[in-house]
């Protein structure tokens, strides 16, 4: 099996596989997708996670998540929520060693109980029952 890691997998994708881009972003969809439509937005620039992205990189990654939101929003009219989301660290998840924000479209039905969204990383604390004061 390739490491994606060494050469790095971003760095090294064909712009053939570019869904969007700008001058510091691109985003494609992922090879292992949790939903149909799931993406990848990915700096130009080799950084580790999320947390070393100057903030010119940080809009413009913003600036593509938004873009493909709308994108995939009118190809499929299934789609009625999304989640976001970007693992920093090996502890956290991240298997590739450069920074990417996952846009995974949600719908009706995708999972039986949806609560909770990303706080199922730790699945004992996805669902919970909210304190009554």
């Amino acid at each position: 099996m390739r490491d994606p890691n060494n050469p790095c997998l971003f760095c090294n994708i064909s712009r053939n596989d570019f869904e969007l881009e700008n001058d510091l972003a691109y985003a494609s969809y992922d090879t292992y997708p949790v939903s149909k439509y799931h993406a990848l937005v990915v700096p130009k620039r080799h950084v580790e996670n999320y947390f070393e992205l100057n903030n010119e990189e940080v809009l413009a990654c913003d600036a593509l998540l938004k873009e493909l939101k709308k994108k995939l929003e009118d190809k499929d009219k299934t789609i009625e929520g999304f989640n976001v989301g970007s693992n920093s660290g090996k502890t956290a998840g991240q298997s590739i060693n450069h920074c990417h924000i996952h846009l995974i479209p949600r719908r009706l039905g995708d999972v039986d109980n949806p609560q909770g969204g990303v706080r199922s990383v730790i699945a004992a604390k996805q669902h919970y029952i909210r304190k009554t004061k």
